[in-house]
Parts: structure tokens; sequence; C-alpha cells
């Protein structure tokens, strides 16, 4: 072989000893990488099945198997390019000598290589591009370089060819090449490999490909981009700036090289004469199917695509490569199969639901809302939808209805800062109330007052007061009711008996962070990070995703799943790869995530605050609801199996929701249409069972002395009980010895259940009370008794006693220290030696 080509080198002005000294010294083992391959990302579909929801490419490539590609496409590429293939080692010496004498005249190496030949050289083109940034200078430098170097520079490529040609010969069968060359080849712009290029071009399958349409793409390997079909305009320009080979001209340089290709077909018998002619007086006609790339083709998933991508990227294990820029190119041209967490049979009702309630845009309010479902035992991302249109387009950025911002994710998922989630962080309070003993049958004054609060044991101070929704006073109540109710002031009161910074420092057990990543309870020197009373009600911004975990923790026991949307990931050569680390962890007891769960189930029965979010399908479910200043609302409703988790608002502003509509309903309760329909398909497809009994010791009723109120005034007496944790019924006036309009007597008395209802009454100031007399004579009693405003008093029973001497008074009825009307009759009962004749000696009195 090497004194094949000697000539060539000798013309050039080398000697025959160069060459083969050239030859020998060349290397002679070439390494078949793995071509660049797209990322594909998969869905679950109805059916269970892997649906494909988009890639990622440099290169568009479905690499094939020998068998999936037609024999017309073989005998097409054969016979015009490489007749004699079956017949040689790997090198054509005839078509070698003859590209060889070409370049030295001034030509190009185009041409006149074997099957194997444009196999290694295609081999080395895609390594060089693989090193090198997609679409950069480098990689066009070194795709030029190595199909136009001239001279000497192209003598020693050929070799390197022939060289490494012969080398795979021996490695690989002939059709083992034969598809790696088709899987490897380019057939104009990103589209490499037949199965592509069948797909793209023809919309069909590389075996299915017809005489026509393999003969057109065995013409396009030869010079890829000018024989391109998918240019109406034209693939190139001549001489005079005039497009050519376009729709208008019928593709004519196309066909007149598909018409060679068929020629030569012809020639070497591969097929008939009426095939031939059949198959020439058809014309160039293309069906571009386009693969789509990106999140964008991933239509309403297109968010939960960025959610995935973001988590490739951004992922510091080293897994997907050590920089961004080396994780981005492994998405592009890594080939990996990403099979993720969403379920079509959830995502699919939440697109609707989105679609259904949720306005893309609001005239005069930058509106957006998201909605997510993960499964609670998992941490499985089910569904991830968005008003808005996904776009990455800088020219679209500032245009309403379009963002490339993932909504439901942190920043490091998507590029979000997270929104305020108002009432629904009352979740943290509720648990830590609960961690440090106390019941959610405990009864507190959640009346509105400036609260004060300790934040790591020190006391803090406050001198305005939190309003509640509508302005609302409050009222003394149970937890559980504050949290139906959502009661701010009751959750103040709370949380006054509480430290703000351990409830916050709870909210990071459950693995919150504010949206931009930094930490829930370390202020990172920022004045908005720092921890303040009103944390407690929400006014951190927190991703939705992250949201939904920690009430998705609540279902499953007190164990937090990490939220992810990645299943598995298959790399091109079908190895499975880690994913990132994701796992479940126990973040409280069972015990508390049960009671806490009693609670919030409070809020999605009738009369709780998120009661129209529920679907009431049967399945048992806990929530909380979220307002934050009427400009972003939350609703987080959850089963044992799954949780949903839904914002509506504004992405920037502050246009209070009550005043717009979004497709007729009313701003601020889109959000419960959203979580019902989107709980309803959730239920549906992952059950729910019922929540576990709560701790008894934590749901326990707890009493106290109740305060004595006696001579207080209503209003006195009213406070002084309800800040002791009791409520207060004014009942009727009574007949009473204190002033009028003071307390005389209350019920119960002694201890009582805190909570329950304390019964006051007022005196009308018209009472007298009976003095005690025991141990007093019979006349002194009389005297007594007569001296406390009361003008009937009468004897009563007599118990004859020696020792009692002439009487003594022991006891009276009414009894001693009642009050009661002057008018009664009062009866002393006393004790005497001779009962009868004191009778005798009374009644004369």
């Amino acid at each position: 072989m090497t004194a094949t080509v000697t000539p060539a080198i000798a013309i050039a002005g080398n000697s025959a000893s160069t060459a083969i000294e050239l030859f020998d010294s060349l290397p002679s083992y070439l390494e078949v990488d793995t071509p660049m391959q797209p990322t594909t990302i998969y869905a679950t579909d109805y059916d269970g099945s892997d649906f494909v929801l988009t890639s990622f490419y440099d290169q568009n490539r479905i690499p094939v198997a020998y068998d999936e590609v037609s024999q017309t496409m073989y005998d097409a590429l054969l016979s015009s390019e490489d007749p004699r293939y079956y017949e040689h080692g790997g090198i054509d010496l005839i078509g070698t000598t003859r590209a060889l004498l070409n370049n030295f005249q001034g030509g190009d190496t185009q041409g006149g290589s074997s099957i194997s030949q444009q196999y290694v050289k295609n081999v080395l083109i895609q390594r060089c591009e693989q090193q090198a940034e997609s679409g950069s200078e480098e990689q066009q430098a070194c795709y030029y370089e190595a199909i136009e170097a001239e001279g000497a520079e192209g003598y020693e490529r050929k070799l390197q060819e022939m060289r490494y040609a012969i080398s795979i010969e021996q490695e690989y069968s002939k059709d083992e090449i034969l598809i790696g060359y088709l899987n490897i080849a380019n057939f104009g712009g990103q589209t490499y490999g037949i199965e592509a290029a069948a797909e793209y071009y023809f919309d069909t399958r590389a075996s299915d490909l017809t005489l026509s349409q393999a003969a057109t793409l065995a013409g396009m390997v030869q010079n890829p981009n000018r024989y391109r079909i998918d240019l109406p305009e034209g693939s190139y320009t001549d001489s005079e700036g005039t497009p050519r080979n376009s729709a208008d001209d019928g593709y004519a340089a196309t066909k007149d090289r598909r018409d060679y290709v068929l020629g030569r077909m012809l020639d070497d018998g591969k097929i008939t004469q009426e095939q031939y002619d059949a198959a020439l007086a058809e014309a160039i006609e293309p069906s571009i199917n386009p693969r789509e790339t990106g999140c964008g083709a991933a239509g309403g998933s297109a968010y939960f695509c960025k959610y995935v991508q973001q988590t490739i990227l951004n992922d510091t294990t080293g897994t997907f490569g050590d920089t961004w820029d080396e994780r981005w190119e492994l998405l592009r041209r890594g080939g990996l199969s990403i099979y993720t967490t969403l379920d079509f049979n959830v995502q699919m009702p939440a697109e609707t639901a989105m679609k259904t309630y949720a306005a893309s845009t609001i005239e005069g309010i930058a509106f957006g809302s998201t909605a997510v479902t993960v499964e609670a035992s998992t941490g499985r991302i089910l569904a991830m939808a968005q008003n808005t249109t996904f776009s990455e387009d800088e020219a679209m950025a500032n245009t309403p209805g379009y963002s490339s911002l993932v909504y439901a994710g942190d920043y490091a998922h998507g590029s979000s800062i997270g929104f305020n989630v108002g009432s629904t962080y009352k979740l943290f309070t509720l648990i830590d109330w609960l961690e440090n003993g106390r019941s959610i049958n405990e009864v507190l004054n959640g009346n509105n007052r400036v609260f004060n609060w300790t934040c790591n044991g020190v006391q803090q101070y406050n001198s305005t007061k939190i309003g509640n929704f509508a302005n609302g006073n409050g009222y003394t109540g149970t937890v559980t009711s504050f949290t139906r109710d959502s009661l701010n002031s009751g959750f103040l009161a709370m949380a006054e008996q509480l430290d703000v910074c351990e409830i916050n420092a709870v909210a990071e057990r459950f693995g919150l962070t504010w949206g931009d990543g930094d930490s829930i309870t370390d202020p990172q020197e920022l004045p908005q990070h720092a921890q303040v009373l009103y944390d407690i009600l929400g006014s951190k911004n927190i991703a939705p995703v992250d949201m939904a975990s920690a009430y998705a923790t609540i279902a499953n026991d007190g164990v937090r799943c990490e939220p992810h949307a990645i299943d598995r990931i298959v790399d091109a050569e079908g190895s499975e790869i880690p994913v990132p680390e994701t796992g479940c962890e126990r973040v409280i007891d069972s015990n508390i995530a049960a009671t806490a769960a009693e609670a919030l189930k409070s809020v999605m029965n009738s009369g709780g605050t998120g009661s129209g979010a529920n679907p009431f399908d049967g399945t048992e479910l806990i929530g909380k609801t979220g307002t934050h200043e009427n400009i972003s609302t939350m609703m987080i409703e959850s089963s044992t199996a799954a949780t949903t988790a839904v914002w509506v608002g504004q992405s920037s502003g502050s246009v209070d929701l009550r005043t717009i509509y979004s497709n007729g309903v009313l701003g601020n309760n889109v959000r419960y249409s959203l979580a019902r329909d989107i709980q309803a398909a959730a239920n549906a497809h992952y059950p729910g069972g019922a929540f576990p009994d709560p701790d008894p010791n934590l749901t326990r009723q707890i009493k106290k002395d109740v305060p004595d109120v006696t001579g207080m005034s209503i209003d006195e007496a009213t406070s002084t009980l309800t800040g002791a944790g009791f409520q207060v019924s004014v009942g009727d006036s009574v007949t009473g010895d204190q002033a009028e309009g003071l307390i005389q007597s209350y019920e119960p008395g002694g201890q009582a259940a805190v909570g329950s209802v304390i019964t006051i009454h007022p005196s009308d100031g018209k009472g007298a009370a009976v003095p005690d007399v025991s141990g007093l004579s019979v006349q002194a009693a009389f005297a007594a008794i007569t001296g406390a405003g009361f003008d009937n008093v009468e004897r009563g029973s007599c118990t004859q006693k020696d020792s009692a001497g002439s009487g003594k008074a022991t006891a009276t009825d009414p009894a001693a220290g009642t009050v009661t009307d002057p008018n009664t009759t009062v009866t002393v009962d006393y004790e005497a030696k001779n009962c009868n004749s004191q009778r005798s000696e009374g009644d004369d009195d």
C-alpha cells in the first residue's frame, strides 16, 4: 500500500524512503470513541411507559443497529462511495492514489476514500468537535483541517487515515464498520446518522427508506451542507450570489447527486432498469420533521424540564463534570437517557387546571401561578405546571405571559428566588408547640394585641400590632381552632410562649432555605434575612416545592424525603450512572407528625379555610392556606400519599388579588380551584389512607384554677378570665351584696378545663349576706341577723343537749354567707338543755 502512494509523494518532491518512514511512524491504533449523542429526557405516560419529553443535542443523532437500516440504503451508499467495500482490506488503493494526485494539483482531499477511511475521518472529526466548544472557531477549524488539508499535511493526513483504516478492519467486522459510519456521518446541519436523517428529511425510519430517499441520503454524505433539502431558500449561492439548490429549482444539485447514485446502483446491478426509471422520475420531496430540542419543546412540562436540566448543571459532586461547561456539554453530547419522576396521570390534569383557572396574563399585573405535586413517601416530583409560556429567548424576557423562571423551584433549580408563603409557614410554630409538649386542645388568648417574643432565649419587644385577616380582633380558642381559621393573633400568642428563632430552626430542619439558597436561621449579614416575629406568618421567600416537601413530611410520619425530579440516568453505553444524591430522613417524631396532622385536618374539613380546595372524594387530607398582604397566596394540601402546593400571586408588583379576576375566578381564590383539581388527580392515581391517631398527651385538655373575679366589673372580670385561657359568658343579674353591676358570682369555680366557658353574674346591689351566728345565744343570733338587714327571723329546729344550757345557735337557713333578698325569712337552728322551755321563752319573746 505504501508503494502505491509513493509516486504521489515523490511528485511532491519527497523520496520514496521518506514516504515509507512517514507511514511507519504514524500511530496504528485508533480508539473509536462513542460519537456525540443527544440526551433524552423521559416522563411516565398514562400507561406507565416511557414518554420522550424532549432532548438536548449539538448533533441530532439516533444510533441504530445494522438490521435497523434497509438494504436499499446500504446498496446506495456502497455503490456511490465504495463499490469494492467487501473486497478490500480497508483501503481502496486506486481511489486513494487518485485523491492524492488531486491534492497535489491543488484540489481538496474530498472523495477517493473507502468507507473505512471515511469512518476514520469522521471519528477524528468527532473527537476534535467533542473537545472543542460547540459552535466555536476551534471546532470549525478542526473540521476543515480534517477534510481540506493540502500539500504535505494532506498527504500525511491521508496516510494516517489509511493506517487507521487498516487497524479498524482488523478489529471490527465489515458490517460493524458500515453501520458505525452510517451512525456517525453528518447529513447536513445538526443532523447526524442515518436514522436521524431519515426522520428529519423524510419523516420515516431508516428501515423504511424508499429507493429515491435512500439514494438522496447516500448522495448527501459527499457534501452534506451543499445537498441539504431543508432550506427552501437554497443551501448555497453561486459565484454571482444567486441561491441554488432551493425549492424553486427542485433542489437541483441534490437531485443530480441522487441521480448519480441511482446510476451507480444500476451499473452495479443493485436495482433493475424499471426501478431506476421510476426513481429517476421522482421529484425531491422532503417531509421535514424537526426533532425539537431543549425545554421549550416539552410544552406544558417545560418548567419541569428546566428543573431537571438545572439539577444536572448545578450538581457539584463531579458525576456530570467538574465545571458548569462540562456538565452542559454532557447534556448536549453525552447521549444520556434521563428517566424522570414526572407522571402524566398527574401532570396533564395539572396543566389543564392551570389553563382553566390561571390566566397567562392579566392587564396591569405581573400575574403568576405554579403548582407542584410530590410523592410523600419518596419526594418524587409527580407534576409541575406554570401559567406562563416557557421561553429562554432574551427578546421575550419582558413580554407578559412568557418566562424562563421556574416558579416552583429555588434559584438552583430554575433561577427563581421563591415567594412569600404566608400562613403555610405556621406549620413550624405548630410543630415547635408540640415538641415543647403542648396540646393542640390547649386554649390561649388569641385576641389581637401587641405581642412580645424571644429569639434564642433573648427577650425581644414589639411595638405594633400585626393584623388578622380582614382586621379581625381574634378570640380565645384552641390551637386547633387557630389552625383551622389561620388566626394570626392565635399563632402569635403561641409564638409568644415559644422562641421565634427555635421555630425557624424547625423550618430549617424540614429542609427550608430562602429561595436564593441562604439559610433560614443565619442572617448572612443581610438585614432582610434577619429573624423577626412576623417570620412565623410566612414573610420569607421560599420555593413552593420546598413547602410541598414540608407538608409531605407530616404526611410521611415525620420522615422528610428530598424533592427530586430524576429517577435514574443511563449513559450512552447503557450503564446506569449515579443520580444527584437524594434520600429520606426523620426530622420529627411520629407522634408529633400525627398530632400536627390532626390539627391540619381541620383546615380541609367543612368550615376550615382550605375546604374550598378539598375534592371531597373520600380521601382524608391535611392542608394549610397562606396569604401575604393579599399579593401572594398559597394552598397546600396532602393525603398520606401525595402533596400538592399551589402558589398564585405576582412575580413583581403589589396589586391586591381581591381586585382582579383570572378566567372568571377572583384572584385570591384561584389557588383553591387549582389545588382541588390537581389533588383529585393525585388521589386517583396515588391513593392515600387514614392518618395515624394523634398522641393523647398532645390532645389532652388542660385544667387550671379559675381566678376569683368577685367584686370586679364585667370588663375586668372578662379580661381576667380570658387572660387565663377561659371563655366568658355574662349571665343574669343576681341579688347580691356587691355594688350594683359588680360581679356577685361565677361558675364553675375551683378548677376548669382551659378554654371552657365561665359564666359571670353581676350583682343588682340589693342583696344581703346571712351572717354566721354559730355559737351565739339564740337572742344574740336573732339580733345579728336583723342587724344584717333581714326583718324576718324565726326559730328553726332545736336539738336537745345537756351541756347547751339555755341555748346556742348552730346554723341558719339560708346558710351563713348566703347573699339573698332581705325579705327572705331566715331560720335559726339551735341546741338547748330543754328545747320545750326554750321555745316557750322564745315564743313569749
